[in-house]
C-alpha cells in the first residue's frame, strides 16, 4: 500500500534541479464535462535499489483550472498509478488541498516493486478536484514510459498537464488490456495399439515454456504459476499447476503438462484451458488466460460457452494435428476468458 509524507525525501534518495518535460493520456471517464486544461505539475523520481522501492516526490502543481466556479476554488489532488494495472490497490494518492490551484504537497508516493518490472510499467501521474457531494472532477495528467527513463535522473522535473484526446483509444488504456503474453508448445503423440478390438488413443503434451510481461497485481510484485485442464472434463484429476515463480512479470517455467487417453476424435470436441495466477494464501488472483482449442462453440453437439478460441489458439490447435507426434510452438497473448472453468483450487 501506499506510504506518504508531509516532509521531503529521505536519506536514501537525492532530488535536485529542474527540467521541463511532458507526455499523454487517461484511463479515466469524463467528469465536470471534460473541461480543458491547463497548469502543471512537479515532481522527481528515485527508485531505492537497497529497498527495492520506487519514490516518487510530489512537489507541487501551479495554474491549476479553476473547478468549481460557483465557490471560486479547486480542493485538488494527485491520483497516482502504474499501468498497467489500474486497480484500487494499485492506486496511490496525496492528500487534498483546500482552496487552491497552487497547490504544494511535498509528499513521498512508494511503490514497492522490483527494477525489471518497473521498466515495463507506465507512471500515470493525474491532478483531480476533489467533491465530496458529487464525481470528482479531472484537471490534467502526464504519463511516463519508465521503459525509456533514465533513472539516474533525480531531478525535480515540471510537466505540462494534458488533456485526453476526444475520439481515441488512451494510450494507458491499451496498455491496462494488456495481460502480457506466454510462451508454449503443443503435440499430441498417439499411441499404436495391438489389440485391433480397441480404439487408438493418445496423449496431450502440454510445454509451458514461460511468460512475458504480467501485469502486476495490487500493485505490488506477483507471484505467478499457471494452472491446465482439458474440458469437457472438470474433474479434479483432469487439473494440473506448474510451480509458483517468485516475483517477476517474466516466470520462466519450462514444465510439461501430459493428458493421456484422447482418441483424435475426442480432441476436436476439447479445449485446452490454461490459466496464470498470482499466488496467495488467503486467495489467488487471476491475471490472464489461454483456451487452445477448435473455437467452434461447441463440444460434442451443445453449444459451451468455453470453447471461445481466438483465431491464433485455433490455429495452433489445427496444427498440432497437422504435425502429429512434433511439437508446435506459440507465443500468445493472455486475456480475460468467459467463465473459466478452473478458477478455484
Amino acid at each position: 500500500m501506499a506510504s506518504m509524507s508531509s516532509v521531503g525525501p529521505n536519506e536514501d534518495s537525492t532530488w535536485t534541479g529542474s527540467r521541463d518535460s511532458g507526455s499523454i493520456s487517461s484511463i479515466y471517464p469524463a467528469d465536470c464535462g471534460d473541461p480543458e486544461v491547463q497548469g502543471s505539475i512537479q515532481f522527481a523520481m528515485n527508485y531505492i535499489q537497497k529497498h527495492a522501492e520506487f519514490h516518487i516526490f510530489v512537489v507541487n502543481c501551479r495554474n491549476l483550472l479553476l473547478a468549481d466556479t460557483k465557490k471560486n476554488h479547486s480542493d485538488p489532488y494527485v491520483k497516482c498509478y502504474l499501468l498497467p494495472d489500474k486497480t484500487k490497490l494499485g492506486k496511490r494518492k496525496t492528500t487534498v488541498k483546500k482552496k487552491t490551484v497552487n497547490p504544494t504537497y511535498n509528499e513521498i508516493i512508494r511503490f514497492k516493486i522490483m527494477m525489471e518490472d518497473l521498466k515495463i510499467q507506465t507512471l500515470n501521474m493525474s491532478v483531480w478536484h476533489n467533491d465530496p457531494f458529487r464525481r470528482n472532477c479531472f484537471l490534467g495528467e502526464v504519463d511516463v514510459d519508465m521503459s525509456e527513463w533514465d533513472f539516474s535522473n533525480t531531478l525535480i522535473n515540471e510537466y505540462a498537464l494534458k488533456a485526453r484526446v476526444s475520439g481515441q483509444t488512451p494510450s494507458s488504456t491499451r496498455l491496462t488490456d494488456s495481460r502480457g503474453q506466454m510462451s508454449l508448445a503443443l503435440r499430441f503423440l498417439l499411441q499404436t495399439s495391438h489389440n485391433k478390438s480397441h480404439r487408438e488413443t493418445g496423449e496431450v503434451q502440454i510445454w509451458i515454456k514461460d511468460c512475458k510481461n504480467l501485469p502486476p497485481v495490487r500493485g505490488v510484485l506477483i507471484d505467478p504459476f499457471v494452472k491446465c485442464i482439458i474440458l469437457p472434463d472438470k474433474s479434479r484429476k483432469n487439473r494440473q499447476k506448474t510451480r509458483v515463480v517468485k516475483r517477476t512479470a517474466n516466470p520462466m517455467f519450462n514444465h510439461t503438462m501430459v493428458y493421456d487417453g484422447f482418441r483424435p476424435e475426442d480432441l476436436r470436441e476439447a479445449c485446452v484451458e490454461i490459466t496464470v495466477w498470482d499466488h496467495d494464501r488467503v486467495n489467488h488472483h487471476y491475471i490472464g488466460g489461454l483456451r487452445i482449442g477448435p473455437g467452434t462453440g461447441r463440444s460434442y453437439g451443445m453449444d459451451v460457452l468455453w470453447m471461445d478460441s481466438t483465431t491464433d489458439e485455433a490455429n495452433l490447435w489445427q496444427k498440432m494435428f497437422q504435425c502429429a507426434g512434433e511439437w508446435v510452438e506459440g507465443v500468445l497473448p493472455l486475456r480475460m476468458l468467459l467463465m473459466a472453468k478452473f478458477m478455484t483450487d
